[in-house]
């Protein structure tokens, strides 16, 4: 079933709130870059310890400049992820919630 626009608009405060912030991953990129903190922010710690691994032979360093341009889709999959979950999770529950709430109905 699909979520009703209140169900979908809860979600959305709730990914805005919980999800990552695309400003703290440019922060975490421009000030710890070298040691992959973005990744690790954003969840992608196989990828954080590769890029540390290869920063020690100055390879890395082409990757984490070409973090620059891949950290909102990044963002984006992680919002995506915690959405989806979200909407899996709180379905039912705002379903019955809403139920419990409406006004009954008019005869």
């Amino acid at each position: 079933m699909e979520p009703t626009t209140q169900e979908k608009i809860l979600i959305e405060q709730r990914v805005t709130n919980e999800g990552p912030s695309i400003v703290l991953a440019y922060v975490l990129w421009f000030f710890l870059g070298a040691f992959s903190a973005h990744r690790f922010y954003l969840g992608r710690t196989g990828t954080a310890i590769l890029q540390i691994l290869l920063n020690c032979i100055l390879v890395g360093f082409i990757w984490v400049v070409l973090d620059l341009f891949l950290i909102p889709g990044m963002v984006r999959a992680k919002q995506a992820s915690l959405r989806a979950r979200l909407t899996r999770d709180l379905g039912p529950s705002l379903r019955a919630a809403s139920a419990a709430l409406a006004p009954p109905a008019r005869m």
